[in-house]
């Protein structure tokens, strides 16, 4: 027990720090992808933080798992060549002992990401989604800036501004398209500036000065109208969001089990490959860790980030296979991860292999 608990411990030190560096990369990504949006005056502010933090929750499924498989190379390749697998071999501390431990860990880990998988992945998109059409019904018009279509509303929407001179500033020559059941209705403003929200929910509000509106009705019979006004107050938000559509990745994974779709049936598998894929990435670290005695920790470092971007490749290419009806339910994407199986019996079996044909030719 004391070996296990200080292989384990050496395994998550490193698995803590790499992940820990992961999840910050990938939610700097997504906040560069979000702050450009929010810059542009496509989503609030306050809905950053709430959306990176969904994102890497949804990430953590992909995250943890090569998080482990690193950090089994890094720890046991630095155990080998501190020479401390040939103490514990001395102890009578077989590779059974040592590949249990890791066995163990990589189990736990597995059942976390099971959990991420199954349960956690959609509700993240579920309230991501609901916060993305929200975003769309709540334009933020003080950050707007000229030259550029803002579209909202799954496209019913259209804002345009000629000109503008910074952030809350007055805007010139405005156009605005919405989109109803009966008609369509075609705004040109000389001036417009957002009026001040009373709460951070409430619906935005513009001021729209020498008003020409344009009414066009969808079908032939229906007259065109034009208004013009002085002044008037547009409710920029539209009102509450439409009802999200129908969507794998945000359907509760007992949905899917019944659904026969190839979407559906892509997406559940997604999901329960990922805990397979903890556990066999885990238990390849063991092999790849192998090295020449005094041999750098970070020798076959490269190699192992091969091997992982491939194994994700395939994992990938598999599941849009299965979406597009390429493959069928069976194998589906079960074919990547039985080749990472198989690639981990030869890993772990070749050394013994080789160790008793080359003391066969000694015999003989």
């Amino acid at each position: 027990m004391i070996i296990s608990r200080y292989l384990v411990r050496e395994i998550c030190a490193p698995l803590l720090v790499i992940l820990g560096i992961l999840s910050a990369l990938f939610a700097s990504y997504s906040a560069a992808d979000f702050l450009s949006d929010a810059v542009n005056g496509l989503l609030p502010m306050n809905m950053i933080a709430e959306l990176i933090g969904l994102r890497v929750l949804i990430a953590l499924e992909v995250l943890i798992p090569i998080s482990l498989y690193i950090a089994v190379v890094l720890s046991f390749a630095k155990l080998n060549g501190h020479s401390e697998f040939t103490a514990m071999f001395a102890l009578r501390v077989g590779p059974a002992r040592v590949m249990g431990a890791v066995l163990t860990l990589s189990a736990c880990l597995a059942a976390i990401v099971a959990g991420l998988s199954l349960v956690a992945r959609p509700w993240a998109y579920q309230v991501s989604h609901a916060l993305s059409r929200r975003a769309e019904a709540m334009l933020d018009v003080n950050t707007m800036a000229a030259g550029t279509f803002y579209l909202g509303q799954n496209g019913t929407r259209v804002i345009f501004l000629g000109h503008r001179d910074g952030p809350a500033s007055p805007a010139q020559d405005v156009f605005v398209r919405i989109e109803y059941s009966d008609h369509n209705e075609i705004m040109h403003a000389r001036l417009a500036y957002p009026l001040p929200k009373p709460g951070a929910n409430d619906a935005a509000r513009v001021v729209l000065r020498d008003v020409h509106i344009y009414e066009l009705g969808h079908a032939d019979e229906q007259p065109d109208q034009t208004l013009s006004t002085r002044e008037m107050v547009l409710n920029i938000d539209g009102g509450t969001p439409e009802p999200l559509a129908y969507s794998s990745l945000d359907a509760s994974s007992l949905r899917l089990t019944g659904s026969r779709s190839p979407d559906d049936i892509a997406e559940l598998q997604w999901r329960l490959s990922t805990p397979v894929s903890t556990l066999l990435l885990g238990m390849l670290g063991i092999p790849l860790s192998r090295g020449k005695p005094r041999q750098g920790v970070y020798a076959k470092f490269g190699a192992v980030i091969v091997i992982y971007s491939c194994y994700y490749l395939l994992c990938s290419t598999a599941r849009t296979w299965v979406q597009h009806g390429q493959v069928g339910e069976f194998p589906g994407l079960w074919w990547a991860p039985a080749l990472l199986g198989l690639v981990l019996l030869i890993a772990i079996y070749t050394p013994s292999l080789t160790f008793r044909v080359r003391r066969g030719r000694r015999a003989w």
